[in-house]
């Protein structure tokens, strides 16, 4: 994990009570998207439900299909799981098992809400995987192909 200290200006004090000022000046400043949380004044994704994410996560990254259709419909505004712009960095990347780490990764940022919005469109396209992320944190569930 990398620590970055930077100092930031603001025009004026109404900028700094405003937390999306500090991860815009951020993502100015050091050209990337997403390094803070994404859930904003909504809960942040539980332990119930990142142990889910983490127990079955080698399982998640070899079965997710992961197709331009999927992940556009999960940063489709009546979804909003996922934003536009990281749509567009998952469907840049070539290999399945890639773009599903980087969806997990993203989901994991997310809030409780865009997590369960992720389980409804799964439970449509690909139910099969609904199990692995709906757990009580005692069970671990398997596939077998």
């Amino acid at each position: 994990m990398t620590h970055v200290t930077c100092s930031l200006t603001a025009k004026n004090r109404d900028q700094f009570r405003n937390p999306n000022f500090f991860t815009l000046q951020l993502c100015y400043l050091f050209g990337i998207l997403d390094i803070t949380a994404d859930h904003g004044s909504v809960r942040p994704l539980d332990e119930a439900r990142m142990h889910a994410l983490t127990v079955n996560r080698v399982q998640l990254l070899d079965l997710i299909d992961s197709s331009d259709a999927f992940i556009t419909e999960l940063a489709s505004p009546a979804v909003g799981c996922i934003t536009w712009p990281q749509r567009d960095h998952i469907v840049n990347i070539i290999q399945p098992r890639d773009r599903n780490e980087k969806l997990l990764e993203f989901l994991t940022r997310k809030s409780v809400a865009s997590f369960n919005a992720f389980i409804n469109i799964l439970s449509m396209e690909q139910k099969h995987l609904v199990p692995l992320l709906v757990t009580d944190g005692s069970k671990t569930f398997c596939l077998y192909m």
